[in-house]
């Protein structure tokens, strides 16, 4: 199975790169993150994710910076809490663009780190994700990054590697 790995950063994504790389998964890592600001910040996080993948191996690929129809599509959302009502509508638009771009360029389906933060709510990404698969036709693969030594590993490679680690998700509505 071919398939697309969302991105949001390097130091949530690493584990789950290196443990794909090693197991021989056939799979991209694709960067859409409309929602990081400001825009240095979001080359910063773009390059980590770039080197990220050269070190094993990944094809990368990056999505377009739409920040603009983001902050339109989380208008009266701006006080929401993390994990808010504002998750919800950037979680959707994320992963529904990545499917579109997956039937496009004839992957399986879809995977993503959105959940690996402690920050965020796997569910509330899971949720986003189902009804965006079932609105594009592309499966959905629920990808587990905090469990089973992930989360350890993830803080050792973030070490090892020397990955920038920013102190918020990328998401600055106000």
């Amino acid at each position: 199975m071919k398939f697309l790995l969302l991105s949001c950063c390097a130091p949530c994504s690493c584990a789950v790169i290196k443990r794909l790389a090693e197991e021989k998964n056939n799979f991209t890592v694709v960067f859409y993150n409309p929602n990081i600001r400001p825009r240095d910040e979001y080359e910063r996080r773009l390059e980590e994710n770039k080197r990220l993948c050269d070190i094993y191996a990944v094809p990368f690929v990056e999505l377009e910076y739409d920040n603009e129809r983001w902050c339109e599509l989380i208008a009266g959302l701006e006080t929401e809490p993390e994990r808010g009502k504002r998750c919800d509508v950037c979680f959707y638009m994320r992963i529904k663009r990545v499917m579109e771009y997956a039937k496009k360029h004839d992957f399986d389906a879809v995977a993503s780190v959105l959940g690996v933060s402690r920050y965020k709510d796997l569910a509330q990404v899971n949720r986003a994700a189902e009804k965006a698969a079932a609105e594009t036709g592309i499966k959905y693969l629920q990808i587990e990054g905090r469990k089973g030594g992930m989360q350890e590993l993830r803080i050792q490679l973030i070490k090892d590697l020397a990955l920038y680690n920013q102190d918020y998700c990328g998401c600055k509505p106000r």
